[in-house]
């Protein structure tokens, strides 16, 4: 068994995409738009929605991340949970705290804790609570 997480960024996903490639070198694996889909979305689009993200699949380290403009409302909502990354080592932990930071909120600073070398919580710009820890002192 599998869980992915899937995300909507209510009509900010290709920013979305464009930023986790640049934060954290994100591979898109798939990309599907409304306007590409063999059949109607079943759900009311607003008008010019053709073009936005019905589907997408980004590859970030080992995991899957799915992800979609969704309804395109423009009411975004991340919360009740967040993303952690695993990073290999302190350098990595520091670049990708530092690229998820831009633009967003830290929420606690990279440093050490009693159970991980480093660890640090920061909310991105779009709202995405995101923990990264490395050297887990298991």
């Amino acid at each position: 068994m599998n869980i992915q997480p899937y995300l909507f960024f209510e009509g900010r996903a290709e920013e979305a995409i464009a930023f986790y490639r640049s934060a954290l070198g994100a591979e898109v694996i798939m990309l599907v738009r409304y306007k590409d889909s063999p059949e109607p979305p079943g759900m009311p689009l607003p008008a010019g929605s053709e073009e936005k993200v019905m589907h997408a699949s980004l590859q970030i380290g080992g995991a899957v991340v799915m992800l979609s403009d969704g309804m395109c409302s423009g009411k975004q909502s991340f919360s009740g949970f967040s993303l952690s990354i695993d990073a290999a080592d302190e350098a990595e932990a520091k670049r990708l705290f530092g690229g998820l930071s831009e633009g967003g909120q830290v929420q606690m600073p990279l440093g050490p804790t009693f159970f991980a070398s480093t660890f640090g919580m920061v909310q991105d710009k779009f709202g995405m609570g995101w923990m990264i820890i490395a050297g887990s002192k298991k």
